[in-house]
């Protein structure tokens, strides 16, 4: 392969594919063709295993591999062909020597429909390995999550009939699931359930760190070592969850929240006085106003930026934070709506908690419609119809929400419902599962469907974890999904018409249309 092609994520040009020198997320040619090449290395891996079992050590290579082919997390070619070596060496060490890597061209040349239920399993495959990933850190796995991701690498190289693809999108799905789960699992037992949590956006006078991304292990260790330095600590992006979550609010120099979501970082990182820490995807293009207090950590990578390793001593951030002092005074910050404090922590343990009030009020008619508005954020315009939508949704309607596409209300004072708060964060994208069991708790309570409850779910998609999420609803049966703000130009006119024709799922149009067809249905 000689040229990129990417469509994976929602930003991609012409809504058709990056194919020029650099695509939309800043990603270059030569990383991209290095990103198939690596894809294809663990395809052909995948197909010359042939359903052995792989040991610990190459089941975390094919997920950090994967996690590393995600929109915005490794922009270091270095890094990528360490990735492809790293394949190589395994298949030799297992007696694989003479495996041939899958050409990824086959994949983007196929037919159309072909391609489209191919991409849907390698991207959802993609999302759901950093779910894996954020699970391992915490020395959690399951090997029947494990076997799938190679099954599922093997089918992408192979001919496989449409009705097969179809049933392998499907069980994407059903094993994300799993994979969220899991990870839920390891969160809750390794940090404790979250509790609902106030958190402050002011930045305090005094050295401080910010630290983006997802991975709450790399947060921890960060407390630990910055514990009686006289450095703050404030999350960024998805990190922000981490605030309700009682071993991690214990440090009492976890301060509170910097700025909103992550495709602001040019503009917001601008020149602050302290260092950031990346410790998972998220990264865009760094710029030279920041560029000098940018580090990596784990999968995430960038040319040129300080890279923390696997010992994840964090003395490089540390000193770089002491060195630049941070504001001299205390500096107010504000949501984009001009809030200047969020609320999160509302998970399924917290929800379900307060089942018995929710179904009272359902019943008794104080509340009406559940919405689950969440998803990725993004830079493309048109995003603030999430904003819009739930600023109108009705007063007797709780509006619950995940990851980093919250930050477009999550600071609006929406008020509450029979003595809830209207807007409940359920906390990061993988938090979709406490979603997903408060849905099924209130289908039980009422003796129905999910999809006869009056919860309506209007998503937001930017790269391969909502993919994965979206696999999983699918998976589940759920049906009437409100998705923007635009299709995955993945989806063929085939696949896509088996969706609406089977899940109902419809496009965004404007929140007053969608609000009125959802009321009044």
């Amino acid at each position: 392969m000689d040229k990129m092609f990417c469509f994976q994520c929602e930003q991609t040009a012409g809504g058709t594919g990056c194919t020029g020198a650099r695509g939309v997320c800043g990603k270059q040619q030569d990383t991209a063709i290095l990103q198939d090449e690596m894809t294809g290395a663990l395809i052909g891996l995948a197909m010359a295993l042939d359903g052995q079992q792989a040991p610990e050590s190459v089941n975390r290579l094919m997920l950090e591999a994967q996690f590393a082919a995600i929109t915005n997390v490794d922009f270091d070619d270095v890094d990528i062909r360490g990735y492809v070596d790293e394949i190589h060496d395994t298949a030799e060490a297992f007696g694989l020597s003479d495996i041939d890597d899958f050409d990824m061209e086959q994949l983007w040349d196929a037919d159309e429909d072909t391609r489209s239920l191919k991409s849907l399993v390698l991207f959802g495959l993609r999302g759901a390995a950093a779910y894996a990933h954020h699970a391992l850190v915490l020395g959690y796995s399951d090997d029947e999550i494990n076997r799938f991701f190679w099954k599922g690498l093997e089918a992408i190289g192979r001919e496989i009939s449409a009705d097969d693809l179809l049933a392998l999108v499907i069980e994407t799905g059903q094993v994300n699931l799993k994979c969220m789960e899991l990870l839920d699992k390891a969160n809750t037992e390794t940090y404790g359930t979250p509790t609902p949590t106030t958190v402050p956006l002011l930045i305090e006078k005094g050295p401080f760190i910010v630290v983006t991304g997802h991975d709450l292990l790399d947060l921890y260790k960060l407390l630990e070592q910055t514990d009686g330095k006289g450095i703050n600590i404030y999350t960024h992006g998805e990190m922000l969850p981490a605030h309700a979550y009682p071993k991690l609010n214990e440090f009492t120099h976890l301060k509170g929240n910097f700025g909103t979501a992550w495709q602001n970082q040019q503009k917001e990182f601008a020149n602050i006085p302290a260092p950031i820490l990346f410790t998972t995807n998220c990264i865009m293009p760094v710029k030279e106003s920041y560029s000098d207090r940018v580090f990596t950590t784990g999968v995430v990578a960038y040319p040129e930026m300080v890279h923390i390793g696997e010992e994840k001593d964090f003395t490089p951030i540390i000193e770089k934070a002491l060195e630049l002092g941070g504001y001299q005074d205390d500096h107010p910050l504000t949501g984009i709506n001009g809030g200047t404090e969020v609320l999160t922590g509302f998970g399924h343990g917290t929800v379900l908690s307060v089942a018995d009030k929710v179904i009272q009020a359902v019943k008794d008619g104080e509340i009406k419609n559940f919405f689950l508005v969440g998803g990725c954020d993004g830079a493309r315009p048109g995003r603030n119809y999430y904003t819009e939508f739930v600023r109108q949704t009705p007063q007797d309607s709780v509006v619950l929400t995940l990851a980093c596409g919250k930050y477009r209300f999550n600071d609006l004072d929406l008020g509450t419902v029979a003595g809830l708060p209207r807007l409940m964060d359920m906390g990061q994208c993988n938090d979709a599962y406490s979603a997903i069991k408060v849905a099924s708790a209130l289908a039980d309570a009422f003796d129905c469907g999910v999809n006869d409850l009056p919860l309506h779910m209007i998503l937001s998609w930017y790269e391969q974890k909502a993919v994965c999420i979206l696999l999983t609803l699918l998976a589940l049966g759920i049906k009437n999904i409100y998705l923007g703000p635009t299709l995955p130009a993945f989806v063929s006119s085939g696949v896509l018409d088996f969706l609406v024709k089977n899940f109902n799922i419809t496009p965004i149009s404007t929140p007053k249309e969608d609000l009125e067809k959802i009321l009044t249905a």
